[in-house]
């Protein structure tokens, strides 16, 4: 892939880590091999995207490119149902994956930047060059929950009956949001994108608690 984009753009000037499934596979009794399709695209398959983005970047010296990782609310707190429980592992990878890209970035010492979450004020930089950014959606209406219930199309139709989903452009618009920001800005924590009717929503948890 990356082959192809650099004989037919010269190379990646930004990568979105879109690519993500979750299989109903339980920690107890799941199958070896759902748990390995859901590790190798979700956590693999966006390290080496990562990987050959930013290496395809260094080559042609780009100094203000973006990686953009496309999370989930899972990859920040465990959902209370036992099929995502495998799937939520991968996603807290994400979340360490997009911090430890951010640190060894730095470590190279390269004007090549990352934000990542969690970061504090004593991290922001002044001058943003390439980010490593994690936006977090919450329950977003796409073909996911059919991939997770394959067996079981009408429950798979029910996960987005309950409430008002976020729509895929919705998770767009945060991502020209990431990309629109000028050269002196930079996105210091997760965006996590909720919809308002969710369960998880933070302010209803707020609110459970008053």
């Amino acid at each position: 892939m990356f082959s192809a984009v650099r004989s037919q753009h010269s190379g990646v000037d930004i990568c979105i880590n879109n690519a993500g499934l979750a299989r109903p596979d339980t920690l107890l009794s799941g199958s070896t091999s759902g748990w390995k399709d859901m590790f190798n695209v979700n956590v693999l398959g966006l390290s080496i995207c990562t990987r050959e983005a930013y290496q395809s970047m260094k080559e042609r010296k780009v100094d203000d490119g973006h990686i953009i990782n496309i999370n989930s609310m899972s990859g920040h707190q465990v959902p209370p149902q036992s099929v995502a429980h495998f799937y939520s592992a991968t996603k807290y990878a994400v979340t360490a994956l997009t911090e430890g890209l951010r640190q060894e970035l730095r470590e190279a010492q390269t004007h090549i930047r990352a934000t990542a979450w969690p970061l504090t004020g004593a991290q922001l930089l002044s001058r943003l060059s390439l980010l490593a950014q994690c936006i977090s959606p919450g329950v977003v209406e796409t073909q996911f929950a059919f991939k997770l219930h394959d067996k079981d199309p009408e429950k798979a139709a029910a996960t987005y009956e309950h409430m008002k989903c976020l729509k895929p452009e919705d998770v767009a618009k945060a991502v020209i949001y990431v990309l629109s920001t000028p050269p002196h800005v930079q996105v210091s924590l997760a965006l996590d994108v909720h919809p308002l009717e969710e369960p998880n929503h933070p302010q209803r948890r707020r609110a459970g608690r008053l």
